[in-house]
Order: structure tokens, then C-alpha cells, then sequence
């Protein structure tokens, strides 16, 4: 096990597990947060071990409740906040893992930590979740993507109403538009997780993530260029196949 101020990092065998460790102030995501998630997360990128990753949150609150606004908006401007955040592209790293990112999300989801949850391939919401991005009542937008990612999960008019009026869901609303895909009593979250995580690393780790790149890719293209990229991703599983043989 590996020790950081704000997060645990773990690697049992063929799973990484990130647990984010602020809970006396429910894991608010600050510059020290940032700074050890983009070390970890570049580590399991270019860990070839690493099947599949897992992301929780310490205690019984929350996933991550937001920025820590003691700390990004004390910069001058929150444009300067802003910059600040970005500094470290956290948020592209998640993005670019070729292994599957399983979220983990009980007590509140907000702000950042929603952000963060969304650039997770697959999420699991314990029945006491809460999702919200309150950035409009302090006068910003979201700047880590979710104007992006939540509008491709739930929809333009759910995400619009998010957004805008920032309604929160409840773990019940957010399954039924989609923005989970399991909803779990608190106590089963992470036996479930964990059960999902051993079940995808059984899986030969070249198809896992080829299968990853067909689906998030093939989001961006055209029906036809999305069919074309899976048919050269089966070409090259197929290649590898007999070339190993």
C-alpha cells in the first residue's frame, strides 16, 4: 500500500483501488488531492498489471463533496481558480486510462466529486447517494467536464436542469436516468463493487480494453465510422490471438 496525505492507493493483485481520504471535510477534492491523483492514476495507466480500477470515498458521508473553496477560490479571480485546478489535467488522465474505472458513490456526490464519478466508466450508487453540482449558486460553471460528460450520460434536458437549476437527484432518480447503473444498500456497495471488479479482470485484459476503446471512441463518430473502428479492434485482438499462438 502506498501513503498520501489525501488518498490510499491500493493494488491487490490485478485490481487498483483509489479511496479519497478527507473525511472530516467529506472528501473535498483539493490542490493536494489533485496533485495525488494524477500521480496514481498515471501509475495504473502505465501498470500493465492493472486490470481494472476502483474509486470510493473514505467514511460514511460522502464520495466527495466538491472543491475545497477554501482553497480554489482564494486565488485572485475565479478565472485564476480555474487555471489553478486545471494545472494538472486530472480529469483527461481519467479519461485516458485503457483500463475500466469503477465508481463506488455513497452519501454526497457533488461538484467535483460528480465530475470525477462521471469520467468513470461504471457506477455504482449506494441507496443513500445524493448527485448534485451546485456551481451555479456560487456563480461558476462546472470546469471539469461536466457540462460534457453529464449531458452524454443523462441528456440534454436532465443535465440543462442540473445545471441550471441545480436540482440534486437521489440514488433512485439517478438509476432511473441512467447516470448509475446499480443502486446498492450502503452496507453491499463495496462486496458489490469488488465482485464486479474480480468478474472483469477474469477477462483477457487486451479484449477488456479493446472493448472499453470500441464504446468511448465510437461515441464521437458516426454509425458507420463507429462500426469500422470495431471491426479493426477485432481485427487487431484477432492478429495478437494467432500471433500468440
Amino acid at each position: 500500500m502506498s501513503q498520501f496525505q489525501t488518498i490510499i492507493y491500493e493494488k491487490k493483485a490485478d485490481i487498483a483501488r483509489i479511496t479519497l481520504n478527507r473525511p472530516q471535510v467529506l472528501n473535498s477534492y483539493n490542490i493536494q488531492m489533485r496533485d495525488e491523483l494524477y500521480q496514481v492514476l498515471g501509475a495504473i495507466k502505465d501498470d500493465s498489471e492493472v486490470k481494472v480500477a476502483i474509486i470510493c470515498g473514505a467514511g460514511e458521508r460522502a464520495f466527495c463533496a466538491g472543491a475545497d473553496l477554501s482553497e480554489f477560490l482564494s486565488a485572485p479571480s475565479p478565472v485564476i481558480a480555474r487555471q489553478v485546478r486545471w494545472e494538472r489535467d486530472v480529469w483527461g488522465l481519467f479519461l485516458s486510462l485503457p483500463q475500466p474505472i469503477i465508481a463506488a458513490l455513497h452519501g454526497f456526490v457533488l461538484g467535483s466529486g460528480m465530475e470525477m464519478a462521471l469520467c468513470c466508466d461504471i457506477r455504482i450508487a449506494s441507496d443513500d447517494a445524493q448527485f448534485g453540482l451546485p456551481e451555479m449558486s456560487l456563480g461558476l460553471i462546472p470546469a471539469a467536464g461536466a457540462t460534457q460528460t453529464l449531458p452524454r450520460t443523462v441528456g440534454r434536458a436532465a443535465a440543462l436542469e442540473m445545471l441550471l437549476a441545480n436540482r440534486w437527484l437521489k440514488a433512485q432518480e439517478a438509476y432511473d436516468l441512467g447516470l448509475v447503473s446499480q443502486v446498492v444498500l450502503r452496507s453491499q456497495i463495496m462486496p458489490v463493487v469488488e465482485e464486479l471488479a474480480r468478474k472483469l479482470a477474469g477477462y483477457d485484459q487486451k479484449v477488456l480494453r479493446a472493448a472499453k476503446e470500441a464504446v468511448l471512441r465510437g461515441l464521437d463518430l458516426s454509425l458507420e465510422e463507429g462500426l469500422e473502428l470495431e471491426r479493426r479492434l477485432v481485427v487487431s485482438l484477432f492478429q495478437k490471438t494467432t500471433a500468440g499462438r
